[in-house]
């Protein structure tokens, strides 16, 4: 079976917040890792591209990957856009939309406190310059704890908000910190987006047969060596998708589950 790398980044910066840094890597080490996928071979399609095959069974190039960024931090405005400008790669931005405008300055408050996140002009303007802008929830909760009316306020409210922004409609969806249920991903469908990116394992492989509601992602984080983004670049060091739900991530949704019913939710990091 044939495997498609698809990179998960967040931050790229040499000065990030403390709660940030395990997720953050820096510009000299992000440039290196972007030259080692050109230099690997790879040819990084655009991520509808990918979602057509997924939904479609289209045929892919041999030996494509995706480039994938979350949250929505003024950084992929500042440093991340002009490097894949350099390159000629294509990207998606999954934006948090209670996050632009919100979190601005380090004293802000926001879903991302004291780290500076893009604003609304910013967005706007990476989507003219060609970028594909998703969704990523309004305040990045863990979607698959909450209540209906509050799951489909983050998930169709989301949508809503990018779509008045933007002018156009959106498809493309990521789940906060990588987490879904059967539940999430229906009222995801029923927003209308088509597609939603996961976080498995924690990383995997995705593939042509992958679902298009739950596609597999590897996340590219501060200790990422060259050996392991050798690895993934060759199609390999990771499961490929997809496989079946494992039991610890059950038993861990029904721990996250039971402390929000208490009122004392699982504090995950804001990735």
């Amino acid at each position: 079976m044939s495997v498609v790398p698809v990179f998960l980044y967040h931050a790229v910066s040499d000065d990030p917040p403390s709660w940030l840094a395990p997720f953050t890597v820096s510009p000299r080490d992000f440039s290196e890792q972007l030259d080692m996928i050109i230099d690997g071979g790879l040819c990084v399609v655009p991520l509808r591209r990918f979602v057509t095959a997924l939904l479609a069974g289209s045929a892919l190039p041999p030996r494509c990957a995706v480039l994938t960024f979350d949250d929505g931090y003024e950084d992929f405005a500042t440093t991340v856009a002009p490097l894949l400008d350099a390159r000629g790669l294509p990207a998606t931005l999954y934006v948090t939309t209670g996050a632009p405008d919100a979190t601005r300055t380090a004293s802000a408050t926001g879903p991302f406190p004291s780290v500076a996140t893009l604003s609304w002009a910013q967005v706007r303007d990476l989507d003219a310059a060609g970028f594909e802008i998703g969704g990523h929830s309004r305040t990045h909760p863990q979607l698959d704890t909450l209540r209906r009316t509050a799951l489909r306020e983050e998930v169709a409210g989301c949508k809503r908000d990018l779509e008045d922004a933007l002018g156009h409609p959106v498809s493309s969806f990521a789940y906060p910190h990588g987490y879904h249920s059967p539940t999430v991903r229906a009222e995801v469908r029923a927003a209308g987006w088509t597609s939603a990116a996961a976080v498995r394992g924690p990383s995997a492989l995705s593939s042509p047969r992958d679902d298009p509601l739950q596609f597999a992602r590897l996340m590219v984080r501060a200790d990422t060596g060259r050996n392991r983004l050798g690895l993934w670049i060759r199609g390999e060091g990771a499961p490929v998708a997809p496989f079946g739900e494992r039991l610890r991530t059950k038993g861990w949704r029904a721990y996250r589950r039971a402390r929000a019913a208490t009122g004392r939710p699982h504090r995950a990091l804001p990735h």
